[in-house]
C-alpha cells in the first residue's frame, strides 16, 4: 500500500515551481503525489515524471471531460471527442510515470440532463471506457472511474452503480475508486460500500466531509479503515482536499472558503492513515 497527496490543494497545474511542495511531502513521509491532467504537453509531463522518479515519488492522476467531450452523450461526435481526450490523458500520464488515472470521466463533471441516467447513456459511456482501457493497457495504466455525489454528477453516485459499470465494461485495465467524501453523502454505510466494491477496487481517496483535514469532520474513519483492512486493499490511499488558492478551479467545484491549513491537512492526514491502517508498527 502507498500513501499519496493530491496536488489540487495547491494547484491544478503542477510545474517546477511546485517541486518544493513535492519535496516537503516526500520528507513528511508520502510515497507519491496525484496530478490533475489538464494543461501541458508531453515534454512538460516527461520532465515532471523524471523529477518524481529522481526522488522516488510515485504518481497517480485525475482526469476529466468537458461537456464537448462527454462520452455518455447521445452525440457520437462528442463521445468520440471524449475518447480522444481520454487517450490524450493516458499519453500525458504515461509520460509522467502515472500508475492510476482516477476521476468522474465516465461522463462530464457537473453536467446534468435534468433527468435520471438512462441505460443507453451508460452503454455509450461503457463503450468508450472499454476503448480507453484498451489504450491504457498499452501504457500499463489502470483507469478508475469515480462515483460522485448527486450534486456533482447524475450518471454514477454509488458503489453499487460503479460496480455494475466495471463488471459490464469487463477490462483488466479498468477498475473502480472509492472516495470517502462522496460516500459520506451517498452511501448508507461506508464499510458496506467498501466491501461491495472490493473485487474491483483499485484506488481510494481519503477526503473529509468538508474537504478539510481528514479526521476533523464527520466521516466514520474507524469504519473506513476497518473495511479496507478487512478486504486487504493494497493500492494507493490518496488524500484529496481543496482550497480557494486557484479561483477558477475552486469555482468549478463550489469551494467558497478554505477549510483547513494545507500543512495541517497533509501532516494530520498522513498520521490518520498510518494509524488507521496500522502502518506505525
Amino acid at each position: 500500500m502507498k500513501i499519496g497527496m493530491n496536488m489540487l490543494l495547491w494547484t491544478n497545474h503542477v510545474t517546477e515551481e511546485h517541486y518544493p511542495i513535492v519535496d516537503k511531502l516526500k520528507a513528511t513521509g508520502y510515497d507519491g503525489v496525484e496530478l490533475f491532467l489538464g494543461d501541458g504537453d508531453l515534454k512538460h509531463y516527461t520532465n515532471l515524471g523524471r523529477y518524481f522518479s529522481s526522488i522516488n515519488m510515485g504518481v497517480t492522476a485525475v482526469g476529466a471531460l468537458s461537456p464537448e467531450q462527454n462520452i455518455a452523450s447521445p452525440d457520437k461526435k462528442i463521445r468520440e471527442a471524449g475518447l480522444e481526450r481520454l487517450k490524450w490523458t493516458i499519453d500525458m500520464a504515461e509520460a509522467a510515470n502515472v500508475e492510476v488515472i482516477c476521476g468522474p470521466f465516465h461522463s462530464t463533471f457537473a453536467f446534468f440532463t435534468r433527468q435520471p441516467p438512462t441505460l443507453q447513456e451508460k452503454q455509450w459511456s461503457n463503450e468508450m471506457l472499454y476503448k480507453a482501457a484498451e489504450y491504457a493497457q498499452k501504457a500499463n495504466i489502470i483507469l478508475t472511474p469515480e462515483a460522485v455525489n448527486r450534486f456533482e454528477c447524475y450518471l454514477y453516485n454509488t458503489m453499487a452503480d460503479l460496480g455494475q459499470m466495471v463488471t459490464e465494461v469487463n477490462h483488466p485495465n479498468l477498475g473502480a475508486m472509492f472516495d470517502t467524501h462522496h460516500a459520506n453523502i451517498e452511501e448508507k454505510n461506508q464499510a458496506q460500500a467498501i466491501r461491495a466494491i472490493a473485487p474491483h477496487l483499485k484506488h481510494v481517496h481519503i477526503s473529509e466531509n468538508d474537504r478539510g483535514t481528514p479526521g476533523s469532520g464527520q466521516v466514520h474513519w474507524d469504519e473506513v479503515f476497518m473495511a479496507l483492512r478487512e478486504v486487504k486493499y493494497d493500492g494507493w490511499l490518496t488524500i484529496e482536499a481543496f482550497s480557494t488558492i486557484i479561483p477558477e478551479f475552486a469555482n468549478a467545484i463550489n469551494v467558497w472558503r478554505d477549510y483547513s491549513p494545507s500543512e495541517e491537512i497533509y501532516t494530520k492526514g498522513l498520521k490518520l492513515i498510518k494509524e488507521g491502517m496500522g502502518l506505525n508498527n
